[in-house]
């Protein structure tokens, strides 16, 4: 199980058409794109995962993952976070490359992700989630084509310079579709971006204005109206509004305590950590943990590429939530769609009137396909043991590259000794903060 290589490409896939996410005004997007690792163990197994990004801002990621994760076993999930945690104190935070490891875990078990956390097969329920402002006729017209696909509820998404035009567009979409939608929206206020464009910026009485229009027209969540550190505000806000979900922590990234905190405060009704944002699987699943104890519910964010949605879905089939709450299916045609979002698996997730059956293959479920990888993709580094030794030599000098070289192997070795007299090492993880 010990990682013997890691390989790091930078993937583009061109969208099909022009692609205006409406959480960046003024951003046109022409590619997905994303940073993909791939772990592999001595004895050859491969783990695969992906972080969203801009452009190439990870290109010397390579160099310190190597001395991080290399020896390292993968199926030692406890450690690997540790390792992960001290990368972010570098201000590097690598959360999503945790779940490699569990691909790697599933694949040496013979087992999906989902059942290692104690999931059943079947189907999960899903929800089309746009992504563009469009105007409320045309943004109809989209709702009645995704229940014509057998979707029963729809996300849309609202970002205007002001109140009056959000409001307009909530009220046009559901006098044009009636009741028999399930409508949701995101004001995307969580993170707001201002980069390329201004963007607006709700304050408390916006958000509960637009709130209370939402609930008195029978929407069923709305997502992140405030900023994600305005705890107060969104307590205070969730505590005024009896009969819409408040939803929320998509891109909040500081993991377990984070997410304690909140849920302690009462920001949310709906918590929607993202495990390629907020830590990998098992920080997210002892979030679940929490989530379940304070009587709120789960249902994670996916709006990635098609290794983050294959990562947030084993978790949402093990989720104690699967039953009554509905998983993110990104789809905005004609520029978002699954060729896109997937466009380096061998297949895309695709939907059967709304539900998507838990893949049965081990590990996280998918298959890379190499020849789209070749295509999309550039690989821009390689680590193996020799590699990161000629480097280290290079760097410090034979005599220091090989006392810390020395003991590191002997922090590896006590590891192990300790790994190997303990029961099974996924409870482990599942059960262990990180830090500790």
């Amino acid at each position: 199980m010990k990682i013997s290589r890691i390989d790091l490409w930078h993937v583009a896939i061109p969208t099909r058409a022009t692609f205006r996410p409406s959480w960046i005004p003024g951003f046109p997007q022409t590619e997905n794109r994303f940073t993909l690792i791939r772990l592999v163990t001595a004895s050859g197994i491969e783990g695969w995962a992906a972080g969203a990004a801009i452009a190439r801002e990870r290109q010397g990621l390579g160099s310190l993952l190597g001395p991080y994760l290399l020896g390292e076993r993968a199926d030692d999930i406890a450690s690997v976070r540790q390792r992960i945690r001290e990368m972010g104190y570098l201000g590097v935070r690598s959360g999503w490359i945790e779940p490699a490891c569990w691909d790697i875990v599933g694949k040496a078990r013979g087992k999906p992700v989902w059942e290692l956390l104690g999931g059943a097969p079947g189907a999960v329920r899903l929800y089309a989630s746009t992504g563009e402002l469009r105007p409320a006729a045309e943004r109809a017209r989209d709702v009645e084509q995704r229940l014509a696909e057998g979707f029963s509820a729809v996300k849309l998404r609202v970002h205007a310079p002001t109140l009056a035009e959000d409001v307009a567009l909530i009220e046009g979409v559901r006098s044009a579709v009636g009741e028999k939608a399930v409508l949701g929206v995101d004001a995307n206020q969580g993170w707001r971006v201002a980069v390329v464009a201004d963007a607006p910026r709700w304050d408390f009485e916006r958000a509960l204005a637009f709130c209370r229009r939402a609930e008195e027209l029978g929407y069923s969540w709305v997502e992140e109206p405030l900023p994600m550190d305005d705890h107060a505000g969104l307590a205070r806000l969730r505590a005024s509004l009896p009969s819409i979900d408040l939803a929320g922590g998509e891109l909040n990234s500081q993991g377990l305590p984070e997410f304690r905190a909140m849920i302690e405060k009462g920001c949310y009704d709906l918590y929607q950590p993202d495990a390629t944002f907020c830590g990998g699987v098992a920080e997210t699943w002892q979030i679940v943990q929490l989530v379940k104890a304070a009587g709120a519910r789960y249902t994670p964010h996916t709006w990635t590429n098609g290794i983050g949605f294959a990562v947030n879905l084993q978790l949402q089939g093990a989720s104690p939530f699967r039953a009554d709450t509905l998983l993110e299916y990104p789809l905005e045609p004609p520029g978002w769609i699954p060729e896109v979002r997937d466009g380096i698996l061998d297949a895309p997730w695709t939907h059967a009137r709304g539900e998507l059956e838990l893949p049965r293959a081990p590990g996280l479920g998918f298959r890379i396909d190499k020849r789209a990888l070749r295509r999309f993709g550039k690989r821009f580094f390689t680590a193996t043991p020799l590699r990161v030794a000629v480097s280290a030599v290079l760097d410090k000098g034979i005599a220091v590259a090989r006392e810390a070289g020395a003991t590191r192997d002997a922090r590896l070795a006590a590891r192990t000794a300790e790994l190997d007299a303990r029961g099974d090492l996924v409870d482990h993880a599942l059960r262990t903060e990180p830090g500790a």
